[in-house]
């Protein structure tokens, strides 16, 4: 079977098994080199083995709740957008979210996700009391912060390379409304989004568009969105009536690969201009419902066609709070000068992080997206010179293309993670076509 990432790149021919039952997941393990594989939302080839995909969307049942607590237990492969479903209307909301509800629980412990929030709360990981995760014997262990804490540290954000996330218990968090307070910041330049950020720590949400094709004074011109949990009786009387009650929305789809040359700078810059007027024209104070605020592309179904049948690549980088602004500089100024520009052009504060092998780090990260084609390539590998210059590093979960060489000189913990992998045998069992191009 052919798999790819979100990003459609690259292609890979697997082997896929599809187990429901923790016998039929020990049974997979014994047929060689093993990768868990959620709802394949990961961008690159982190969730694909030639010799052996372990398909766990069969594990999707949610299995309990506590209403005081909100801690959800669940099997790996239930989707977010799922728990969204049946724990909204109840007034629980995912502590930590990533850009899309189409992701599964296993896959979001697999990269510890990060939302629009880090600043404030961290990833994913900081709300996961427990995981089973089956090793390479069969063996279920389960592990939390005191119990088998040293191998629940290291699956957080270790790609599933640690064995397979059977199942998770995580804390929901407590919201009064499915409404969110959004407050839009149009930004001239980088340094305008970033002074925002900085004088906005308290905002429980805040994300950046950015113009990555923008020069001159308006480099990096950004639309900045802040965003609150409403209140219900911050509501209109109609919204606080039903507070949880969001209208339905049509979807919309591409239904197949846009053309090669219909993304380009001209397109690109074009649609830039556009969607900065129009969030200049909507600047201030909004009520938008949960989905439009955190899922916005999640309205636009298979939106990964837009790149052509190539696919794209995303690069995703963290640089750290003192080389920030000068990191950022360099890369939107590299971005705009080549004119391979991307619109979905994404720019988040990270807090304060110490973690075994997640991305985050505190200062700032920026992600960009790329159509698959040899000038972007070349683009990419600038950006990760300029990342690596400024104290970097880069999003395994969005990797499709990097070098062993480039990831063991942004990340120090890439031995410590070898040698864990090594010690417990587990070297020998998960791997992925990603793990294998890395070295990992």
């Amino acid at each position: 079977m052919k798999l790819s990432g979100w990003g459609q790149f690259p292609r890979i021919d697997c082997h896929v098994t599809a187990p429901r039952t923790d016998a039929e997941v020990a049974a997979a393990l014994t047929k060689g080199h093993a990768i868990a594989r959620g709802n394949g939302r990961a961008y690159g080839d982190s969730a694909a083995s030639a010799q052996n995909t372990v398909d766990m969307r069969g594990f999707n049942r949610m299995i309990a709740f506590d209403d005081a607590t909100g801690q959800v237990v669940a099997e790996a492969g239930v989707l977010l957008g799922d728990v969204i479903n049946a724990f909204l209307p109840r007034g629980w909301f995912p502590p930590v979210t990533p850009g899309t509800k189409f992701v599964t629980i296993g896959g979001m412990i697999a990269a510890d996700v990060h939302g629009k929030n880090h600043h404030k709360h961290g990833t994913f990981g900081a709300f996961v009391d427990w995981i089973d995760v089956m090793g390479a014997d069969g063996t279920v262990q389960r592990c939390s912060p005191t119990e088998n804490a040293d191998l629940f540290a290291w699956t957080m954000g270790g790609m599933g390379l640690t064995g397979i996330i059977l199942r998770a218990a995580f804390r929901l968090s407590k919201v009064e409304s499915a409404w969110i307070k959004q407050t839009m910041i149009p930004a001239a330049n980088l340094d305008a989004a970033m002074d925002v950020f900085e004088a906005s720590g308290e905002a429980t949400y805040s994300v950046a568009w950015i113009d990555c094709l923008s020069a001159g004074d308006a480099l990096g011109r950004s639309l900045v969105m802040l965003g609150e949990h409403a209140p219900r009786d911050t509501l209109d009387l109609e919204k606080r009536r039903r507070p949880f009650d969001i209208a339905a929305k049509s979807k919309r789809s591409i239904p197949f690969n846009a053309p090669s040359f219909a993304l380009n700078s001209l397109t690109v810059r074009a649609f830039n201009a556009a969607y900065f007027y129009n969030g200049q024209r909507k600047a201030g104070d909004s009520f938008v419902d949960w989905d439009s605020y955190f899922y916005p592309l999640d309205a636009i179904l298979g939106w990964n066609r837009i790149y052509g049948r190539k696919g794209f690549m995303q690069f995703q980088c963290a640089l750290p709070l003192d080389s920030s602004k000068k990191g950022l500089e360099a890369l939107l100024r590299a971005t705009s000068v080549a004119g391979q520009g991307s619109f979905l052009a994404v720019l988040k504060r990270f807090g304060a992080q110490d973690s075994r092998f997640s991305f985050p780090m505190e200062g700032y990260t920026l992600a960009l997206d790329f159509p698959v084609n040899p000038e972007t390539l070349a683009l990419m590998k600038q950006l990760d010179q300029i990342t690596l210059d400024h104290g970097g590093r880069f999003y395994l979960a969005k990797d499709a293309r990097m070098t062993p060489e480039t990831l063991r000189s942004a990340d120090p913990r890439v031995d410590e993670f070898l040698n864990m992998r090594a010690a417990a045998g587990r070297a020998a069992t998960f791997s992925s076509a990603q793990s294998e191009r890395l070295k990992l």
